[in-house]
């Protein structure tokens, strides 16, 4: 990533989650009891793997987020702590369940989720004050990083405090049927998966063609950069001028969990470090990719070395995309 060193941080607000996961050998619905095995707990949600991810590279990162007060928070919360994490905007709700997913991943690593919001959705109105002043006192040139997995009026909420601030905002659009559109102009990195780009634009991301189809619609939405996320593993990242293609490379997919959550986190730590927008495409995807070589989401996140190894194979295949 670039030598640049900036004062600011990685603001992660969304879901953060106790995640349960099993293998399992047949397909979903194949049978009415499906047998598992490999059972693991993780720490999980959307803004945690982003802070986890980016602290594990050596940025630093706050948390805004909800948990509950019961015994799941010390699962959701334990790894982020390790990673001396900054947790003073996550709050334990009262008599809430903190949120979780119940992770199935079949034999070829393409996981199948069941979450269950809980604390995630538990943010009152009040609330906005509290988004509002972590955002007023984070550094100059800090990248705020977050999802739908709260509720729209935090998310709408944080954008304008971030935008009003001048920081970098990346949105995950997830789930899509709260996103928005209104609040795009505002948005400087949008980080659709696949099938959230089908339902934002009703094109399929399948190939690169698609992704420039897709990505010229959100252009004209108004966000200022469309990040489409294939689902061969590549993407194409576009703003006004200029439209690019990351292709992906063959690695061993072992579980796809949290590879999204990797690629945002990934994205937004080389914006804070000024990287070309060549490189936080690339970089990105090589996050992707090291997430889903290893079982579960967090414990699959590289270090700076492995990063930089897959994106030293992946941005120097990066193709230019014209228009037709």
């Amino acid at each position: 990533m670039a030598d640049k060193k900036k004062e600011g941080i990685i603001l992660s607000l969304g879901s953060v989650n106790a995640d349960f996961q099993v293998r399992v050998d047949q397909k979903l619905g194949e049978t009415t009891t499906l047998l598992a095995h490999d059972f693991r707990r993780f720490s999980g949600g959307k803004a945690a793997n982003v802070a986890y991810l980016a602290r594990k590279l050596g940025a630093p990162a706050l948390v805004l987020a909800r948990v509950g007060d019961d015994d799941l928070s010390l699962q959701a919360l334990g790894a982020l702590e390790d990673m001396e994490i900054d947790l003073r905007y996550v709050e334990k709700v009262k008599g809430v369940t903190t949120g979780f997913s119940m992770i199935m991943v079949p034999e070829d690593g393409k996981k199948n989720i069941v979450l269950s919001t809980n604390a995630n959705d538990a943010w009152q109105d009040h609330d906005r004050e509290k988004v509002k002043q972590a955002i007023a006192e984070a550094p100059a040139g800090s990248v705020l990083v977050v999802d739908y997995e709260v509720p729209p009026f935090i998310v709408e909420e944080a954008i304008r405090a971030a935008h009003d601030r001048g920081f970098t905002i990346v949105l995950d659009p997830s789930p899509t049927d709260r996103v928005d559109k209104a609040l795009f102009p505002m948005i400087d990195y949008l980080v659709p998966d696949a099938s959230e780009t089908e339902s934002l634009t009703g094109v399929s991301a399948t190939s690169a063609d698609d992704g420039k189809k897709a990505a010229r619609k959100l252009l004209k939405e108004g966000v200022q950069h469309a990040v489409i996320k294939l689902e061969d593993g590549g993407c194409v990242i576009a703003n006004t001028e200029t439209m690019l293609y990351v292709p992906p490379i063959e690695v061993e997919v072992v579980d796809t969990t949290g590879a999204g959550d990797a690629f945002a986190g990934a994205l937004a730590v080389a914006i804070l470090e000024g990287s070309s927008l060549k490189a936080l495409a690339s970089y990105g995807v090589a996050a992707s990719h090291a997430a889903i070589t290893t079982y579960g989401s967090q414990p699959a996140y590289p270090d700076r070395e492995r990063l930089e190894e897959l994106f030293n194979q992946i941005c120097n295949n990066v193709q230019e995309l014209h228009e037709q």
